[in-house]
């Protein structure tokens, strides 16, 4: 498809500004124009939401979405998010029905169309997982359940509050324990459609372990694809086996709607600062989600309490921060995309610029890792220009962004796949470079022309670069180098 006579040119650029925005499509945001817009506004990484819509409709939005970025000229990465196992009511025959504090209802897997009094289940194995003392708890915590025993196919309730409870809603169990396994029948063929589509990121809805992240990345491999993947943390269990998901996955979601049902939403707040702080120590991204900004649904400016949500967020250290329904079906989705640009951008501005203290304690076993760590510390400590960093895999600029130094990164690379997959990362600012016939110093000379062009760097400036003896192959940074911009055009120059 072409698209890119039907709209204005953009130019926007995000490159002053480190965390990252996730922005989810949706019927708000298909259009050409419209994703134009956004992605002009700041967005980094579109969210794909696999719950809703065919293949076909997730492929028309990716086309889309993929000439938009080239109008604008911006990198943005995609992500598909699986929907996972979905713990749900069944239908109503008349439609929502009002229950009263107080009221015994039935839970009944065996029930058809549900009435005033009892209602089905999409997972009739709800019953082998629950007791009787057990709390549901319904439509994100709405509706609460105390069960009082299960007999058969029947798990009987009684209600703790006034409220109307309508078709489809979602069960959690207080506490977790729920045994539906992360990855559905229909998961894994959206698996087959996200790495037809080539997407850049799956992340995995409701993991309990990292066994379920390890499964998740067997499948992509076998279906072709090479995509990061994301554990959503939302589960209880996922929680206390954080150490071992962390290990299998690239990067997590601190998905705290779920995560708020059930482990109360006191709780989510200090995991929220936990589970980014553990993803920056283990070298994985971290993906803020959730209600961020819900009130611009229908409201043209946040709340004061979603500007501190998100700039929270930021100070926390995360990569990311996301919106959901504010960009896929709301009345104000470019509206909101400025609106979390602009306070980012303060956010960042208000952060002292440090090393954290754990810096000097790592052991670093890997010659890349060392010579990232080495660029970093001598970047910080120089107050250089930027980091340029000649990158196939990405992984060097990775290791660079879990620390604040203060000075933005760029990852220079011949890798289309590699150009988007850092787009996620946290200070990381992806430019296309090429190799040239194995030429180290014509590769470096147009290093440097591409920092120029971009308006990142001039002539005369300062920068640490990173690469490697090896031209072309991953995992071979060996080199950290003191440039001054101009260096290699004037070598260039005199051959």
């Amino acid at each position: 498809m072409e698209y890119v006579n039907s709209v204005k040119i953009y130019r926007g650029s995000s490159m002053q500004r480190s965390t990252k925005i996730v922005a989810t499509l949706g019927p708000a945001s298909s259009s050409i124009e419209r994703l134009t817009e956004l992605v002009a506004a700041g967005v980094d990484v579109v969210r794909i939401n696999f719950s809703h819509g065919k293949p076909e409709d997730h492929k028309q939005r990716v086309d889309i979405l993929r000439a938009a970025a080239k109008v604008t000229g911006r990198t943005v990465g995609v992500m598909a998010d699986l929907q996972g196992p979905k713990i749900r009511i069944g239908k109503f025959a008349s439609g929502p029905v009002s229950i009263k504090a107080g009221q015994a209802f039935i839970l009944d897997a065996a029930c058809k169309l549900g009435d005033a009094g009892r209602v089905g289940l999409d997972y009739p194995e709800l019953i082998d997982d629950v007791v009787a003392g057990d709390v549901l708890l319904l439509d994100d915590g709405r509706t609460v359940f105390d069960i009082e025993q299960v007999v058969g196919s029947e798990i009987f309730c009684r209600n703790r509050h006034d409220g109307e409870l309508s078709n489809n809603k979602g069960i959690n169990k207080q506490g977790g324990g729920l045994s539906a396994p992360a990855l559905t029948a229909k998961d894994m063929a959206d698996i087959k459609t996200a790495a037809m589509l080539k997407v850049d990121f799956v992340a995995v809805s409701f993991p309990k372990n990292g066994a379920d992240m390890r499964q998740a990345r067997a499948l992509l491999h076998e279906a072709g694809s090479d995509a990061l993947v994301i554990a959503k943390i939302e589960r209880v269990e996922a929680v206390a086996n954080l150490e071992d998901i962390l290990h299998a996955t690239d990067g997590i979601m601190v998905a705290r709607g779920d995560l708020a049902v059930e482990v109360g939403d006191a709780a989510v707040p200090a995991l929220q600062k936990k589970m980014i702080r553990m993803a920056r120590e283990h070298n994985r991204f971290a993906i803020t989600a959730t209600q961020m900004m819900e009130s611009m649904i229908s409201s043209p400016v946040p709340t004061r309490a979603e500007v501190s949500d998100v700039a929270n967020a930021v100070l926390d250290g995360t990569d990311a921060v996301m919106l959901s329904a504010e960009t896929a079906s709301g009345q104000y989705p470019v509206q909101a995309v400025e609106a979390m640009v602009r306070v980012c951008v303060a956010a960042e501005k208000s952060q002292e610029v440090k090393l954290d203290a754990y810096f000097l304690d790592q052991v670093f076993t890997r010659i890349d890792q060392s010579v990232a760590m080495a660029a970093i510390f001598t970047a910080f400590h120089l107050k250089v220009k930027a980091i340029a960093a000649l990158t196939e895999s990405g992984s060097t600029t990775l290791w660079m962004s879990r620390l604040n130094s203060g000075v933005p990164i760029y990852a220079l690379t011949p890798r289309t796949r590699t150009r988007y997959r850092v787009s996620i990362f946290r200070d990381v600012f992806p430019l296309l470079t090429e190799y040239i016939d194995d030429d180290r110093d014509a590769m470096l000379w147009h290093a440097e022309e591409t920092l120029i062009a971009a308006g990142a760097v001039e002539v005369g400036d300062l920068i640490v670069l990173t690469v490697g003896d090896s031209i072309g192959g991953a995992g071979g940074t060996n080199t950290m180098k003191l440039v001054r911009v101009g260096e290699y055009r004037r070598l260039a120059s005199k051959t």
